[in-house]
């Protein structure tokens, strides 16, 4: 899929591919937090890095033009489907929509693999499109 596709409102659609690298590296930086906040605070319980990744997403989404820094680092940003920024609501229901698209062995994720707009299942689920910065 070499080629570029565009949507409504001037915006190039980000690939998969820097979507997913985007993904590693937001991963990573979570993993460290989560990590910096285990160790300090003992066994705080798995439901920590969730909370902490809905947050982090939600921060980003919200306050810093829809890039997490993973996705500034790829040139991508999250967009309503109609061109406009995410609202908290809609940050919030995209960042418990990751679970879910994970919840069953990846699938809400390949999903952008066959979907017109790389769309995972947590991008319908809020509304979202991921484009291109360039």
């Amino acid at each position: 899929m070499s080629e570029k596709l565009k949507v409504g409102y001037g915006y190039e659609l980000g690939t998969v591919g820097s979507r997913f690298i985007a993904l590693i590296l937001d991963g990573l930086i979570l993993g460290f937090i989560t990590g910096i906040l285990f160790s300090a605070g003992g066994n705080a319980g798995g439901g920590i890095g969730f909370v902490v990744g809905v947050i982090y997403n939600w921060y980003f989404w919200t306050r810093q033009n829809g890039q997490t820094p993973g996705k500034m680092a790829m040139n991508l940003k999250v967009v309503k489907a109609d061109g406009s920024q995410l609202s908290d609501v809609d940050a919030l229901i995209r960042a418990v929509g990751y679970s879910v698209s994970g919840f069953v062995f990846g699938l809400g994720y390949i999903w952008a693999l066959f979907d017109d707009e790389h769309r995972t299942w947590h991008d319908m689920m809020a509304g979202t499109l991921v484009v291109s910065t360039k």
